[in-house]
């Protein structure tokens, strides 16, 4: 458009076949007037009615309760729940099965189909519902004091039965009068810092690890006064009252010297909600899914 940038600002021309200017001009630049494409026009024109018409026609605008619903009611949350119900009632007579047969019959032998259905509705439910706090591989937090499902130290019980209850009423809720419940003293202020020390390091040694032999037995007198009555007198614990078992290397809240004395200077407290509906107002699941789920933990190598 510029032949020569030397020249002078005032002394540049158009060159012959330059669309004509809109007649702006800013340091000798002037700017031309070039039309868009017809065709381009048109189709920017059809856009604006097309989104006009699906503003009319679609959910679209924001309103101060909700938005516009759209003259046609299309809704995604509708279609959703459309499918789950379509699914529920394909899956009623199974579902109905499932909460009637004996937990201990959902097995690949007995019931091979509710076995299988069970493993993977329960594997949906708890992906949903517990992985946040036993993890999505259903190993646990142990500096939260989410147990590992995994394996084979449980504190209620790792029976079928016992998991269903558990999960079903969860754990020291004020949800649920049938949730299982245990409360551990918290010694602070109970027993001396030397007394607590000492306790300290004989759990060390019934669970195996370093620990002060000097202390050992003044340990053991105040275990066997004051923490015997539900963890036993040989530490193994007691599932009934869901006193861990503290011989061996399995730790909800954590082994070393700092977590133990943390565990006895101010106890641990923690809570698991009721997840079945039919035990509790609070309850989130349908029996049916309660013993998916059940039959799932159950099946992931630690059940009893």
């Amino acid at each position: 458009m510029i032949e020569d940038h030397k020249n002078h600002p005032e002394e540049q021309k158009l060159l012959q076949g330059d669309p004509d200017t809109t007649g702006h001009s800013w340091d000798g630049i002037k700017e031309f007037n070039n039309p868009l494409p017809r065709w381009w026009l048109w189709t920017f024109y059809a856009t604006i009615i097309w989104g006009v018409g699906y503003t009319i026609a679609y959910p679209a605008w924001p309103l101060i309760n909700g938005a516009t619903p759209g003259v046609l009611g299309f809704s995604t949350r509708a279609n959703v729940a459309e499918d789950i119900e379509r699914f529920n009632d394909m899956n009623a007579d199974i579902r109905q099965r499932i909460t009637e047969v004996e937990l201990a019959a959902i097995n690949p032998n007995d019931n091979p189909d509710l076995y299988n259905y069970a493993i993977q509705g329960g594997a949906a439910t708890f992906a949903t519902w517990c992985s946040q706090c036993h993890g999505s591989g259903a190993a646990g937090v142990q500096a939260s004091g989410y147990p590992n499902l995994l394996d084979d130290d449980w504190l209620w019980g790792g029976t079928i039965d016992d998991i269903h209850v558990t999960i079903s009423h969860g754990i020291r809720n004020e949800d649920d009068p049938m949730a299982r419940y245990s409360e551990m003293t918290a010694f602070e202020g109970i027993l001396t810092d030397e007394e607590i020390g000492a306790v300290v390091q004989y759990v060390r040694n019934i669970s195996g690890q370093e620990h002060d032999g000097a202390q050992v037995e003044l340990g053991g007198q105040v275990f066997y006064d004051n923490c015997a009555s539900c963890h036993m007198d040989d530490g193994t614990g007691d599932q009934f009252l869901g006193a861990p078992n503290l011989t061996d290397a399995i730790w909800l809240y954590g082994g070393s010297e700092e977590a133990i004395e943390e565990t006895v200077r101010h106890s641990r407290f923690g809570v698991m909600p009721p997840w079945s509906a039919d035990a509790s107002e609070a309850g989130r699941l349908a029996e049916a899914e309660v013993r998916a789920v059940s039959v799932y933990v159950h099946s992931l190598g630690g059940g009893q």
